[in-house]
Order: structure tokens, then sequence, then C-alpha cells
């Protein structure tokens, strides 16, 4: 069996399942033994008959007959429920257990997943928890055939025939052997093909995912031979995981075929001998072996090859089992740095009045603070903009809010309360995030604005199109608001995307919105349109908008300059002209490069 905390619940929690499925098998195994009698029966019947049966001979025969057909009818029903009711069972395990593991995934910080590969996350979602699937089914079929039907057999042929039985287990041992000292070497070479399964599931993924950079740069044959590298390397470790477990597959055939020979050789001897009338004396033990017996004794052990089969299988199933489980339990404990604390609160009537108290921030596995000693206030209903050289922390300054990494206590406060105390979901239902990377889902344009409540009018959906500027634009397409945007919005351009993006975090009405350098890719005249909307449509609420450009953020009621992490300058337009170099240098670059472009026309 495979046990561990993650999954023993499952065998309570379907406990009927397998009850019912096991008491099948073991009548079906039941069942199976009154077959080797009936035909060692037969044959010793026709073997006194000598050509003449009586009627009492026919009777009998008659009702052999029909009671290996009602067999062979409880053999059909016991198989047709147990395959519904284990394989039920294992599947439902499988659904439960991927569903614990993507709550898992949705808790997880941002920092486990910079540092584990979504190639890698998205194998235990698939490979390792089939194998952990057929286990739970193959595998329950397997152990429990391989123990009930085992002891069954082997007491019959013990019953039989015990110094035949003795010499035929001897082999056997062998298998158990064997398989205790295989079982260890095929666990280490299915955790190496599963790692090398993960390495090429990361190239594919990001392959697939950046196909766009590689066409652009003519990289198709190169990535085409690193992709062959990868493959090569896990056809190698596939090879040699395969080769251990055939080498255990045959070494079971050859011992059954050994024990076969063993019975055929000494049973024939036997038989031989009894019928000549010299029966053969083993240990004291004066064995009468007759024709029927013989064959009644081949037919156990026929019954008996299954489970040796089975207990192969089941050493192999195990190994790779137990492996697969290390990894997913390993994902399941991973700890979760981001939860609420106890007593969370609850954000109600959210104001939008945020305030950084000597807020400084590093990135896990980071020496180097990305933020230092920001300090600032941000009034209900304000819009601000937030300027710097690439890499000063604009968006880490925004991300914070998001409580996507731990802080220092205090460090910010949303209307007055520490965002640590915070409970998260509130407090996300309050942000309206439109990101840099414009994130669109393969669906509906209308689906992906009204993400945040499935339950939107049209009239909202068309009203938060128009906020962001994009209403004239979809509407121009065939299938207007239906159209769908394709993966990651690969049908739309970067300012069409960016402006549904905008739509959608409109159409939540949260007290609080923040565009992270969501501008970018649009012109001017759509750019004064967006943030005439904002000022306009996004009274009373706060607005945090992250620019590279000036002429984004000019309008504003004030603006946060960063410069290399720190806050270099808080105010409006006219005041960070007079206090702030960085903005200075700014406002001068852009102006040079207006100037730049009329002269060019």
């Amino acid at each position: 069996m495979l046990f561990g905390r993650y999954i023993n619940k499952y065998y309570l929690k379907y406990a009927i399942f397998f009850i019912i499925g096991v008491a099948a098998l073991v009548m079906i195994d039941i069942a199976q033994l009154f077959v080797p009698e009936y035909l060692g029966e037969i044959v010793d019947t026709l073997t006194k008959a000598n050509g003449v049966l009586t009627n009492e001979m026919k009777d009998r025969l008659i009702y052999i007959i029909i009671a290996t057909l009602v067999i062979a009818g409880v053999m059909m029903l016991g198989r047709m429920l147990w395959r519904f009711t284990i394989f039920h069972a294992s599947y439902k395990i499988e659904a439960n257990l991927r569903e614990e593991m993507f709550l898992k995934a949705s808790r997880l910080s941002q920092r486990y997943y910079h540092e584990n590969k979504v190639g890698t996350v998205m194998a235990w979602f698939t490979n390792d928890i089939e194998v952990i699937s057929d286990f739970f089914g193959w595998g329950t079929i397997m152990l429990v055939d391989a123990a009930f039907m085992s002891v069954f057999v082997i007491v019959k042929m013990v019953m039989l025939d015990w110094v035949l039985s003795i010499i035929s287990f001897i082999p056997i041992i062998l298998i158990i052997i064997w398989g205790l000292f295989v079982e260890k070497i095929m666990s280490m070479k299915w955790d190496m093909r599963q790692k090398s399964f993960d390495s090429l599931y990361d190239l594919s993924q990001e392959t697939f995912t950046g196909i766009g950079v590689i066409k652009a740069f003519v990289k198709e044959t190169q990535q085409l031979h690193v992709f062959a590298k990868m493959a090569r390397k896990d056809k190698d470790v596939n090879i040699s995981f395969a080769r251990i477990s055939v080498a255990f597959d045959v070494a079971i055939s050859i011992i059954i075929s050994a024990v076969i020979s063993i019975i055929m050789g000494f049973g024939g001897w036997f038989v031989y001998s009894y019928v000549t009338g010299s029966p053969v004396v083993i240990f004291g033990h004066q064995v009468n072996m007759a024709l029927g017996k013989l064959v009644t004794f081949t037919g156990y052990f026929d019954l008996l090859i299954w489970p040796m089969i089975a207990l192969g299988q089941i050493i192999s199933m195990h190994s790779r089992a137990t492996t697969s489980l290390k990894r997913i339990t390993k994902f399941l404990d991973e700890e979760e740095e981001i939860h609420n604390r106890d007593g969370a609160i609850v954000l109600k009537n959210v104001s939008g009045h945020i305030k950084f108290n000597n807020f400084t921030f590093t990135y896990p596995g980071s020496n180097t603070p990305s933020l230092k000693n920001i300090s600032l206030e941000i009034k209900e209903g304000e819009t601000i903009g937030i300027v710097g050289k690439i890499g000063c922390g604009k968006t880490t300054l925004v991300n914070s809010l998001l409580h996507l990494y731990n802080i220092e206590d205090n460090a910010i406060e949303i209307d007055g309360i520490n965002l640590m105390d915070c409970n998260i979901a509130s407090l996300r239902n309050n942000i309206a995030y439109v990101p840099q990377d414009n994130f669109l889902f393969s669906d509906k344009i209308s689906n992906n604005v009204s993400f945040a409540n499935e339950d939107m009018t049209m009239d909202k959906i068309i009203e938060s199109a128009q906020f962001a500027d994009i209403n004239k634009d979809i509407t121009g397409f065939k299938e207007g608001y239906n159209t769908i945007s394709g993966e990651r919005g690969v049908t739309l351009s970067g300012g069409q995307k960016q402006r549904i993006s905008i739509a959608r975090a409109y159409a939540k009405n949260a007290p609080i919105m923040i565009l992270d350098d969501s501008v970018s890719a649009v012109d001017v005249k759509t750019e004064e349109t967006i943030l005439h909307n904002i000022r306009e449509g996004r009274k009373g609420k706060t607005t945090l908008v992250v620019a590279s450009r000036v002429s984004t953020v000019s309008h504003l009621d004030k603006i946060i300059v960063l410069n290399d992490g720190e806050l270099e300058a808080y105010g409006s337009h006219k005041e960070l002209l007079k206090i702030s170099p960085t903005y200075q240098k700014m406002v001068y670059l852009q102006e040079l490069e207006k100037e730049v472009e009329g002269g060019n026309d």
C-alpha cells in the first residue's frame, strides 16, 4: 500500500468503494479455485470411463459444465464491479489530490515561482499524480490478487500434495529476494527519470512561450538542437529505467517457466510411478498422484502465475508511486509565506488612504534593498503618478500594496490599518490592478472585461471599454465583444491589450486602482483620453499611475519620484520642477525628444 499524510485520508473517504472492490476481487479469486478441481475431475472421470460413460458420470459432467458457466458469470459480474469501484476511487483520489495541489499553488508566494519553473510544477500536476492514481487503481487490484489468490492457491496446492508444492515454491522465493533488491534501484532510476522529464517539460514550456522571440531571431534550428540534446538525455534515462524493469519481468518469466518445467517433470514422474504401482516416497511420504490430480495441481499453479506477475508489477509501481508522492509531498509541505494572521481584519468601506512609514523592501534571496526608507502619504481620492529610471522600484512600490510579499509591520497602512493585519482577500478585493504584463485570458473580450464580476451587465462592460477608449476598436471587430482574444491576447495589439486590461480594472470599481505603466503602448491622444477619464470617472477614489513618460503624470494631483529605490521627491508637477533633479532631467529629455521628432518631420 501507499501511505502518506496527504493520501491516508482518502482510504477512509473512499473506503466503501475499496471494500466493495476488494470483496469482488476476493469473490472472483475464490470462484476461480473451483476450475482446476473440475478439470482434474473431468480427466479422472474420462480415464475411468475408458470410452464408456455411465449415467452417473454423465450427470456429474453436466453438473461440472453448469457450475463452470456459473463461475464464469460470477467472474464477469465481479470484474465489472471491481472495475467500477476501484477505478472510480482512484480517479476521485487523483481529482482530489490535484485540487489540493491547485489550491496550494494559489497560496504560494511569488518567491516560490521565481525559484521553481512552471514546467516542473506542471509535471507534478500531470505525470506524478497519474502515477499515484495508477497505483491506487491497478496497484490495489494487483496487491489484492497477489495476497489473496497466492494464499488461496498455495493452501490448495499444499493440501493436494505438499512435497510437489515445496519443490515448486523454492524458485518462487527467488522472486521475493530479487524484488527487494530491485525496488530500491528502480526507485532511484524513476526519480532520475522524473527529474529529466521536468527539465524537458521546462524547456518545452519556455520554447512555446517564447516562440515569437525565437522566430524573430531566427533561432529555430538552435532551439531544435537544444531540445534534441535534452530529449536524448531523457531517452537515455528512460531506457536505463526500462532495462531494470524489463530485467525484473524477464527474471520472473524465467522463474515461472522453470517452475512449470519442475511441476511437469516431477509430476510426470509421480504419475508414472503411481500408475505402474510403485509410488515415489519422499521424506517418508508416499506420493499418490493420478493424472487428474496432476492436472488440478498444474491448474492451481496456472492461477498462481498472475499473482507472481502482479507481485513484480507492484514492486515497480510502488517504487514509482513512492517517488512521485515524495515530490508531491515536498510541494504540499512548502511553507506558505503569504497568509492571513489570526484575527485578520476584513477591510470594509475603504476610502483609499495609503501611508508608507519608512518602508524598506528587499526581495527574497537578494542582499540589496529594492526600496529604502520610503515615507509618504496618499490621501483618499488622490490620483498619484510614480516616475523614475528603469529599475528604481516603481513596480515594487505598487506591488507591495497587494501583499505579494511579507513586509515589516506598520510599514504600510491602508485607512490607518497595518497592511500585514489585513485579510488578504479583502485587501486585494479593494484594489484594481493593471500589471505591466497585460495578461488576457483566451476568452471573449466581454468576459475579460467582466472578469471581476461574472454577472456584470453589458452596459457596464461597454462603459468600462469607453473609459479605456477601446470601445471603438472592439465594435470594429467582426464579432465585437464576442471576439476571442486568443491565448494571452495574441490576436490583439499591445495598445489594445493594455486598454482592455484598464477596462477590466475600471469595471471592478475598487476604491484603489493601480496602473503599472499601462498606457506605454498607446498614442498620446489615447493616453490623454484615458487620463481625462481617470480624473472624471474615478473622482473620490485613489488611483496610482506608474509611468515612463512625464506627460502621463504631469496633470495628476501629485507625483512620486524614485531614484535608486529611494524617495527623491513627492509633490505636484510644478513643485518637482523646482526640487527634483531626476524629474527635471526627465522633462528636459522628453522635450528634447519632441523637438527632434518635430525637426525630422
